[in-house]
């Protein structure tokens, strides 16, 4: 009998595993609880972000079309390339951090993918039933019943998704001006292209492909093991307690703790069996262990056959401390360090930026009295949030100086460009290109000046050699 009833469990199993989409079943427990408050912080600020207003802008814009980042009253330019480069540098060492110390956790808990996948399995369950009623729609021929499911399931995910579609793209164009563009259907073609594409890809990514992107296609999965040792914790069975496996409780004919009700696989949302060892696809959920400690309550068994744990400590052993892991303080200190030289480099970033060009046109021209002149377009990039008054100076040469006006004012987060003309004694002087120097200096704050090199030409056997 107990056979039998073995056999049917694994077929069960089975069904789950191999077969046709995965139902989970829904469980509670405390990482289902942190799961979805993971849930609702990131969607929260994901889908809220957007709609933020800061000094008559909103506060997140990431405006490639006028190569400006505005965040939250900081404007990033392009110049400010590496502070982008810390920040994906720092994100990606504290995810390493992340797995070396707790495995998968951002992807049980706050990867977009497992957070989707739950909020379209949750609509799904709220439309068609539970697991085995889904179960059942799945494998009945399609009638009435199952049209007005489907398509009410369907309709309400397309919605779901086209509305993060939506936000996504919120982000580069202003949302208050995207959105009744698109109820007017004036929007833009890059707009449009990116609204149906962001709106598709996480309708069947979410919807369609949900366990088969964290098995077959999320490139994570397949190098995280290389981050993990023995000291990292993750979901894991405890087998010297849990094995053999069977109904009968330790010391009533050798049992372990676990009776083999295969709900830990009912409940997993990649469909894996967390009692065969750790596996690339486990997203590190913690739902096997809620349902698992939900099994062991019932039958009055001590929590945690199937917890967050260390293999070290499964084997006996104690986990080491963090100060001797050098994997955990190698990516910890690679995290603080792109956090530190972001911070310098955002605190000592100039506010205005100075790029220098000759008009390669005219190398040089003669005045009527005999001086030489040399035509420059200044780049003023004004970085700061207040629009600027600049006074141009040069130096490096006798008698060098600036025709016309020395000022130029620069919008607040603008670029500017400036025709300048220079102009020397002629004569006697030695031709050839000489080293300048043009100094621009803001009137609202002198000692932010900015110094830039060029040369002047005269004419010459030299002037050839002008950069």
């Amino acid at each position: 009998m107990d056979r039998g009833t073995n056999r049917i469990r694994s077929a069960k199993i089975a069904l789950y595993r191999q077969q046709g989409k995965i139902h989970p079943r829904a469980t509670a427990g405390r990482f289902d609880r942190l799961r979805w408050t993971a849930a609702w912080l990131t969607q929260i600020v994901f889908y809220g972000a957007p709609w933020l207003v800061l000094d008559g802008r909103q506060a997140i814009l990431l405006d490639i079309a006028h190569e400006k980042f505005h965040v939250f009253g900081l404007t990033l330019w392009p110049q400010d390339a590496l502070l982008l480069a810390l920040l994906l540098i720092g994100a990606a060492s504290g995810l390493f951090l992340a797995t070396a110390l707790a495995g998968r956790v951002f992807c049980g808990f706050a990867c977009p993918q497992t957070v989707y996948t739950a909020i379209f399995t949750w609509l799904e369950a709220r439309i068609e039933g539970d697991h085995l009623a889904r179960l059942r729609l799945d494998q009945a021929p399609y009638g009435p019943r199952k049209l007005l499911l489907r398509g009410a399931k369907h309709g309400i995910w397309l919605l779901v998704a086209a509305w993060t579609g939506l936000t996504f793209v919120g982000y580069f164009t202003p949302i208050r001006e995207l959105l009744p563009a698109v109820a007017h259907g004036g929007s833009g073609p890059w707009e449009t292209f990116w609204l149906l594409f962001y709106g598709l890809f996480t309708y069947v990514q979410a919807g369609l492909a949900r366990e088969a992107v964290c098995q077959h296609m999320c490139p994570y999965s397949r190098f995280q093991g290389v981050m993990s040792d023995a000291d990292t914790r993750a979901t894991t069975y405890d087998a010297q307690r849990g094995e053999p496996r069977g109904r009968e409780r330790a010391g009533g004919g050798g049992r372990g703790d676990c009776v083999d009700c295969g709900i830990c696989v009912e409940v997993c949302p990649a469909g894996i069996d967390i009692r065969d060892g750790a596996q690339y696809a486990c997203i590190n959920c913690g739902l096997c262990a809620d349902a698992c400690d939900t099994v062991m309550d019932k039958l009055e068994r001590p929590p945690g056959l199937i917890r967050f744990a260390a293999e070290r400590e499964l084997a006996g052993g104690r986990v080491r401390p963090l100060a001797r892991r050098p994997r955990v303080l190698a990516y910890a200190g690679l995290c603080a360090l792109c956090m530190l030289l972001g911070a310098v480099t955002l605190a000592t970033r100039p506010l205005l930026r100075v790029d220098v060009l000759r008009d390669r046109g005219a190398l040089l021209r003669e005045t009527a009295d005999g001086d030489i002149e040399n035509a420059y377009t200044l780049r003023l990039a004004n970085l700061a949030a207040q629009a600027q008054t600049l006074e141009i100076a040069v130096h490096g040469m006798a008698g060098l100086r600036l025709v016309g006006d020395p000022r130029r004012t620069v919008a607040a987060g603008s670029v500017t460009t400036a025709q300048v003309t220079l102009r020397a004694p002629g004569g006697d002087t030695p031709g050839g290109a000489r080293p300048i120097r043009f100094e621009i200096v803001p009137a609202q704050h002198p000692a932010q000046r900015t110094v830039e090199t060029s040369t002047f030409i005269l004419p010459g056997d030299a002037a050839g050699r002008a950069r």
